[in-house]
């Protein structure tokens, strides 16, 4: 199950939005770079990625934000970004440019302070947008539960674009962190399950009290749930690429009364 879009259109230009993607790329270009062997990216991450034992250490508090413009691969920073293109320009359309960077820097440390707090003795780096990103998700939920994500469901052979409510994806997206983190110490497979669910949470916490002033469940109940601008249909048209008939092939021809 993975997430291309919502119907959800934004009234506002996210020029924070753009920001961020533009520095999360233009960074993953430079030190992708730059630092070529694998020496000088171990240099590279122990100076700007989060190690769990150095801030439990009383260090390395400027990590808790410049982790987050750091990427372990491409696809780690393709998924961040689709996520943060899907979910972020709502939240920056509601809370305004400034408190929405603000709100969004709130979300990646309080995620990482949790990551830290879930294994304080860890050495290993943690890097990424995800836990910022996790809390936009969560205020995303809180204010348009019922805005209509399409999602590419995957099941081995099986493809298809499927619309769902968006507490059912982030509803699903949440279980799969819990479910990550107890299963394991947080960190198998890469994964900072435990950043995940705690940004998620500490995004929405941080969006209660814009949530309160929009009227609270009267919000929900003028909109029912629902984006406050009218959501966008996305129709495929019928193609204008010309069908070719397949060619008939003539019957072989019989022979003659002399057998030719």
């Amino acid at each position: 199950m993975f997430p291309l879009r919502d119907h959800n259109p934004s009234g506002t230009t996210p020029y924070v939005v753009y920001a961020l993607m533009a520095a999360n790329i233009l960074a993953f270009l430079w030190y992708s770079t730059t630092f070529t062997t694998a020496r000088d990216l171990h240099v590279f991450y122990a100076a700007l990625a989060t190690v769990p034992a150095e801030i439990t250490a009383g260090d390395g508090q400027l990590t808790l934000l410049t982790s987050m413009f750091i990427h372990g691969g491409l696809m780690h920073l393709g998924g961040n970004m689709l996520f943060l293109w899907i979910f972020g320009d709502n939240m920056e359309d509601e809370m305004g440019h400034v408190p929405f960077l603000l709100f969004y820097l709130a979300s990646g440390v309080g995620a990482t302070l949790l990551h830290v707090a879930s294994d304080p003795t860890s050495q290993v780096p943690m890097v990424g947008a995800s836990g910022a990103i996790a809390g936009v998700m969560g205020g995303y939920l809180l204010m348009f539960p019922r805005a209509r994500v399409d999602i590419l469901l995957i099941l081995i052979v099986f493809f298809r674009i499927i619309p769902v409510p968006a507490w059912l994806m982030l509803g699903l997206w949440l279980g799969m962190q819990f479910l990550g983190g107890f299963g394991s110490s947080g960190e198998a497979g890469g994964v900072a399950y435990w950043a995940h669910a705690g940004g998620f949470f500490v995004g929405l916490l941080l969006t209660l009290p814009l949530w309160l002033r929009r009227g609270g469940t009267r919000f929900w109940q003028q909109t029912v749930g629902s984006p406050p601008h009218p959501e966008r249909d996305y129709h495929i048209g019928r193609s204008h690429i010309p069908k070719v008939q397949p060619r008939r092939q003539a019957p072989p021809r019989q022979p003659g009364p002399w057998g030719r």
